[in-house]
């Protein structure tokens, strides 16, 4: 007892009376110094009595007060030791491997192992494991299952300089300068609450059905309420079978609500509906597709309705017969495995020209541009488009600075002819500085804004015109104030002749004008074998009456003799993957144009008996080019659409940034594969 030293705040309390003999002395001394003897030894005997008795009363206290301190401490420490035991939430220690070294009464019972349980965590938790415990910052979380019941296990260090006189408590492993005190939160209920409320959370969807028109023009009359009651009939009862409520909204359109429960089930069995509908056949020879447009994630029904709209618009520009799922800032995207079906009525190109002449009419320039690497179908839209410009009297240009080598015969043809000035093709940096507010902007033969051919435009101008005929995407241009995009269409060229005919009455096309935009329909049709409808032979047949001429376009599309050999070599080193799908690699080196061959090997490498889909990469320009083509019989364009590329269901393509061939090859293959068994393809 003796050996114990006070020290800090305490010390200074007892130690204080005594303190307060300096007083005492300053004031002799002061009474001494000012000729006061008398007063000055008066002082002196009440100080030494005083420091008598505040001694005597130090020395006797502090034995007894220590011995008090002691048995508090003493007391506390058990206190400390019997709550931690008895504490209501599971409670262990573990060394810095995980193992257990000591767990209070709680965890004893939630576990029902002992005090004697060394094990690791991740025996016990198999949810648990090394990467879980705490790293440099001290703490960690993770959730663990035991049972039917869901913990929140937190994860903290004590150091042992922090632990002071409770390390009996548990076992000290040597070498260790920590501890990990391991606590259970039951989250069961919460966790349950949470799962309801999500899976109770509201989604608006539309439905529409795709060619409603078309299909009851093949019905007779007495049998098109048939029809529509059948198809009426499947709709109900499939949201019913997911306790959801439908209501029509016109004839062809349709707005259902539901839990998000039931949308994943619907997400589970990939919208059966899509397949269901077209198994309705009363004598109609258009089979009915549907559209849906679901939108989840908020917990406001307006926010859903929006973004329902949304989709439903992103549906029907990807060419209908699918569902698309805004969830928040996700995009999901179920069905679109058959071909859109081609409009007879070409009231909405009508439409499209008047509404584009008043735009063009309403500025003072016009800059046209593709897509990064332009083709042909690219270059002869834009081209179109050039004329239609000049006709009203506007200057226009034609971005082509990053072209494919197959198209430069076809620029030839303008360069150098007084009638196209030298600023009629442009470059980038040209293009940047003549974009401005007072630009019409026309995004021709893609709708993505990172396929352009020179993005920053986009953001240089609010008037923005996008014609387009492949599927839209995710990254599709936003702020366009006007947006043609017809996935039916064969080619932007087939799409910008037909609003050619409605644009001007003075409109007339040069021969050359006209033969880039015949040629732009050739390769882009393959010689009007793939994706040919009755609107692509009467653009053609407009394009022959304004001096398209089929032999010169022939001639633009001739084979150098590198090109001729580098595509039968890269068809004969084709492989078979899984018994139906042809990938080639086309070697890049000795020729101009590897994407262009590339394109033309895998359309031969359908002709070969048992193939439906051939895939051909190629190396240019340090990515990995991909051109998928098909018949009738896969769908190419989801294939791409998961490489993050897309196009046509038979013709598609995509392009791999920091890939190697052989990952690319691969990258296909596991991709065609995990399709396959999900029943994409």
């Amino acid at each position: 007892m003796d050996k114990l030293k006070v020290t800090g705040k305490l010390k200074t309390y007892l130690e204080w009376p005594l303190t307060l003999m300096i007083l005492w002395a300053v004031m002799v001394v002061v009474l001494f110094w000012r000729g006061n003897r008398q007063a000055a030894l008066i002082a002196a005997v009440f100080a030494g009595i005083y420091f008598i008795f505040a001694l005597i009363l130090y020395l006797k206290s502090r034995p007894y007060l220590m011995n008090e301190m002691i048995s508090f401490a003493t007391n506390y420490g058990q206190v400390q030791k019997k709550i931690l035991q008895e504490f209501a939430l599971p409670y262990a220690l573990l060394d810095t491997e995980g193992n257990f070294l000591w767990m209070n009464d709680e965890f004893i019972k939630l576990t029902g192992k002992d005090r004697h349980f060394h094990r690791n965590i991740s025996a016990l938790f198999p949810d648990a494991g090394r990467e879980d415990l705490p790293g440099d910052d001290g703490w960690s979380e993770c959730t663990i299952r035991k049972g039917n019941r869901i913990f929140r296990a937190s994860f903290e260090k004590i150091f042992f300089d922090e632990l002071g006189q409770d390390r009996d408590m548990f076992v000290d492993p040597a070498g260790q300068e920590y501890l990990i005190a391991l606590c259970l939160f039951d989250d069961t209920d919460l966790t349950n609450l949470t799962d309801e409320r999500n899976a109770n959370q509201p989604v608006v969807g539309l439905l529409y059905l795709d060619n409603y028109d078309e299909a009851m023009e093949g019905v007779e009359d007495v049998r098109r309420s048939l029809l529509r009651a059948l198809v009426e009939r499947k709709i109900h009862r499939y949201f019913s079978d997911v306790e959801g409520v439908v209501r029509r909204l016109a004839g062809d359109r349709y707005i259902f609500v539901m839990r998000r429960k039931a949308l994943e089930q619907c997400e589970a069995e990939r919208f059966s509906l899509l397949d269901d509908v077209k198994t309705v056949n009363i004598g109609n020879e258009i089979a009915l597709t549907v559209s849906m447009g679901v939108g989840v994630g908020s917990m406001s029904y307006l926010q859903n309705a929006e973004d329902a709209q949304s989709a439903i618009e992103l549906a029907l520009g990807r060419g209908g017969d699918q569902v698309v799922v805004k969830d928040g800032y996700r995009t999901r995207f179920f069905g679109g495995k058959s071909e859109s079906t081609e409009k007879m009525t070409r009231v909405k190109a009508r439409v499209k020209a008047h509404a584009l002449k008043e735009i063009i009419d309403s500025r003072n320039r016009i800059v046209i541009m593709g897509h990064k690497l332009t083709d042909i179908d690219s270059l002869g839209a834009a081209i179109g488009l050039y004329r239609a410009a000049k006709t009203i009297g506007k200057p226009c240009h034609i971005v082509a600075d990053d072209v494919s080598d197959s198209v430069l015969p076809t620029m030839e043809l303008f360069r150098g002819d007084p009638e196209y000035s030298d600023d009629f093709f442009i470059n980038r940096e040209r293009a940047a500085a003549l974009t401005g507010a007072d630009t019409v902007l026309i995004v021709v033969d893609t709708n993505k804004a990172s396929y352009t051919a020179c993005e920053e435009l986009l953001q240089m101008t609010n008037t923005i015109v996008v014609l387009d005929h492949h599927r839209i995407g995710d990254d599709r241009i936003q702020n366009a104030v006007l947006s043609y995009i017809e996935p039916y269409a064969s080619s932007a060229c087939e799409m910008v002749a037909e609003v050619l005919q409605y644009f001007d009455d003075s409109l007339k096309l040069r021969g050359v004008e006209a033969d880039a935009m015949y040629a732009g329909i050739v390769i882009d049709t393959n010689n009007f074998v793939t994706r040919t409808g009755v609107r692509t032979f009467e653009a053609a047949a407009y394009l022959r009456k304004n001096g398209a001429d089929i032999t010169r376009v022939r001639k633009l599309f001739r084979d150098e003799w590198d090109d001729l050999r580098v595509k039968a070599e890269t068809i004969a080193r084709a492989e078979i993957f899984d018994g139906i799908y042809a990938i080639s690699v086309c070697p890049g080196e000795g020729t101009h144009s590897p994407t262009v061959i590339s394109a033309q090997a895998a359309n031969e490498l359908l002709d070969v008996v048992g193939i439906k889909a051939s895939f051909v990469l190629t190396d240019y320009n340090g990515q990995i080019y991909i051109s998928a083509r098909a018949i009738d019989e896969v769908n190419v364009q989801l294939i791409m659409e998961r490489l993050g590329g897309g196009g046509h269901l038979n013709i598609a393509g995509a392009q791999l940034p920091d890939y190697t061939i052989e990952e690319a090859m691969r990258l296909l293959r596991d991709t065609i594969t995990e399709m396959r068994e999900e029943g994409e393809i």
